[in-house]
């Protein structure tokens, strides 16, 4: 089963883009019953090696905007430090449903925010404005978000460079990937640091995700990546809402 949801999950991921930590971490918890923080972890560790896959072929075909990216890292890496280290405190507390609490108030704003833009005329993006410097600002929230849920790198990464950044549709892709990447292999190893990990479950959702990636590179020519990423807003505005009506049933003890 674990190989087959690694398989999945990296195919989707081929396919769009975007999706790693946000699919992997929810379907952990909610459906294998995986602990919240051990969750998470595996969800950065995995989003890690698989962007690792397709990390070499966006810089061969200079998709990457180095400068972009350098403002980016600048206010993501102490983000993603200072999530994580948020997640640990609360592991330390016990605290159990203020994560889960917390993870799903955090997939219904991605969604919802996702969602609202999916939905903005294509007139409205054609020019955005140049503001590579705010994005330090905006993505220490993100980075945050990257180390407590493991969510949020690919989504909310993309809105900022296609809303701030004059840069082609290529670059963003390619830029995004490697700033996931990034944050996944800082934010994996702030957590596998504090012994938050399974080996067992990490090894197997890996080696199905290998093929996941090689099938959903392959196919992406063929499928539009649109209405998947609104199918995945849409399923993670779901996912969070069971996540917070689950806690409000369980009350915190």
């Amino acid at each position: 089963m674990h190989y087959l949801i690694g398989f999945v999950i990296a195919m989707f991921i081929a396919l769009t883009g975007v999706g790693a930590g946000t699919i992997t971490t929810p379907l952990l918890i909610l459906f294998l019953g995986v602990p919240t923080a051990v969750a998470v972890t595996t969800g950065l560790v995995f989003s890690a090696v698989v962007k690792l896959f397709l990390v070499p072929t966006q810089i061969v075909r200079k998709q990457v905007n180095w400068h972009v990216l350098g403002w980016m890292l600048l206010g993501g890496l102490p983000g993603v430090l200072l999530g994580s280290l948020f997640l640990a405190h609360l592991v330390s507390k016990g605290s159990q449903h203020i994560m889960n609490g917390l993870l799903g108030a955090v997939l219904v704003l991605t969604a919802v925010y996702q969602i609202i833009f999916s939905f903005r005329p294509i007139s409205q993006r054609e020019k955005p404005r140049d503001c590579r410097f705010c994005m330090p600002l905006l993505m220490f929230p993100v980075g945050a978000e990257v180390g407590f849920s493991s969510a949020g790198a690919g989504a909310l990464g993309t809105a900022a460079l296609l809303s701030l950044t004059s840069l082609a549709p290529a670059q963003v892709v390619g830029t995004d990937i490697l700033f996931g990447f990034v944050l996944s292999l800082v934010g994996s190893g702030a957590h596998m640091f504090s012994g938050a990990h399974d080996a067992s479950l990490l090894k197997e959702l890996v080696i199905g995700g290998i093929f996941g990636v090689m099938v959903g590179t392959w196919s992406a020519r063929f499928i539009p990546k649109r209405p998947l990423r609104f199918a995945l807003w849409v399923w993670l505005l779901i996912i969070g809402a069971q996540f917070i009506y689950n806690n409000a049933i369980h009350p915190i003890r």
